[in-house]
């Protein structure tokens, strides 16, 4: 299907429109899966100069590039490729293989996902990549934990768990001018509430996983990147010869056509869950930047046109087993190490074990959310039995 367009067409109707090709597909909506490895090529011409559309299956098929096409006009036009992983981490770990080498600095955000953390910390530790954490409130004074190698900055925004909200457009502007990379894992926003491409990102991440996917059954990861950044990407997919499923790719294409619908509903009801919580007397505290109360709101209202369903809680001071009872009392909330689907989520978190260049001290004990597609009512009424249990076995 043509999208082309003499105005402007909105992000809505990009993701419906984008990556289709009803000709091709013989009059059908969606494009085929197609499963394959070998492409037969015509000519012994063609296979010596590798001419065609495709030439091999873990190179893409007309699958992927209905993704590749749908995401990219997502992403707008800073992004010059998208490269498609089987995880959110491969996406992360290919990322930081493709742009960094033995000798360089990193400088990785304090509140990153804990599985980045990881990586860092052992494979490119022995690869003699040397990370250094930083806080995620430090905007332009990161300009002091630049080194002559600091080849990248990977920046969350908002951080994962405790959800503090970086300053990418100052962090980016320091990192240009000393001329490494600026990394972001995209998954909380995704491309459609933060185009962060345009402001300054050179490679934007997404666990696909979660809000592409939409329906907690398939393992995803997109690599986003600028004219600058794609060529690098794009050879270290090649060279580490990772790739996702057909039938995943289809799937994930499939997410992406209702991506709109759900994170507006995901949105909404997030910051009415969030407001509901926040007056709860058992709550001290709630931990979502689209609150106007949020240390992060004002970054949050100037870069993002909307949140997703995620967010975190601190309770007021109780033991873990009381917390314990809570959680095994909910019945909407199930729990669970993901989130992005359209079922509510409620799992207990503590960053102080692995958290190094700042302190995590809530005052109580913290639970992460994801708010699904239920109705806020009856998760009102699930939380209220539960906050009833917490209350008892204390």
């Amino acid at each position: 299907m043509d999208s082309s367009s003499p105005t402007p067409q909105h992000a809505e109707t990009r993701l419906v429109t984008s990556g289709r090709d009803t000709k091709a597909q013989k009059g059908f909506v969606n494009p085929p899966v197609f499963h394959g490895s070998t492409v037969l090529y015509p000519t012994a011409e063609d296979l010596h100069a590798h001419r065609g559309e495709f030439t091999y299956g873990r190179h893409g098929s007309p699958t992927t590039r209905a993704f590749q096409e749908t995401l990219m006009a997502l992403e707008g036009p800073d992004c010059a490729g998208i490269g498609i992983v089987p995880s959110g981490l491969s996406a992360i770990s290919t990322t930081l293989l493709s742009v960094l080498k033995a000798g360089d600095h990193i400088l990785v955000v304090d509140n990153v996902y804990r599985p980045s953390r990881n990586f860092c910390n052992g494979m490119l530790a022995r690869y003699g990549v040397e990370t250094t954490y930083f806080d995620p409130l430090i905007g332009a004074g990161i300009d002091k934990l630049f080194k002559a190698n600091t080849r990248a900055v990977l920046v969350e925004a908002p951080g994962s768990q405790s959800f503090e909200m970086p300053d990418i457009r100052a962090i980016a502007e320091v990192a240009h001018a000393k001329g490494a990379l600026v990394i972001d894992d995209n998954t909380w926003a995704t491309p459609l509430y933060h185009r962060s491409l345009e402001q300054g990102v050179d490679i934007s991440m997404q666990a696909a996983t979660k809000y592409i996917g939409g329906h907690s059954d398939i393992m995803f990861g997109t690599i986003s990147a600028n004219a600058k950044t794609w060529p690098q990407i794009s050879e270290g997919i090649r060279l580490l010869g990772v790739c996702a499923g057909p039938d995943d790719v289809f799937l994930a294409l499939r997410g992406l056509r209702t991506l709109s619908v759900r994170l507006a509903q995901h949105h909404r009801s997030g910051l009415e869950m969030a407001r509901w919580l926040a007056d709860r007397p058992e709550v001290a505290r709630v931990l979502h930047p689209g609150l106007e109360t949020d240390p992060g709101h004002t970054i949050w209202k100037r870069d993002f046109t909307g949140a997703s369903g995620l967010f975190s809680i601190v309770l007021k001071p109780a033991p873990q087993t009381a917390v314990d009872t809570m959680l095994n009392t909910l019945k909407l909330f199930g729990m669970g190490f993901s989130w992005g689907g359209f079922e509510s989520l409620a799992i207990p978190f503590d960053c102080d074990a692995y958290r190094t260049a700042t302190k995590w001290a809530p005052g109580g004990p913290t639970l992460r959310l994801h708010i699904g597609l239920e109705s806020t009512e009856d998760l009102k009424a699930d939380l209220d039995r539960g906050f009833a249990a917490l209350k008892a076995a204390m």
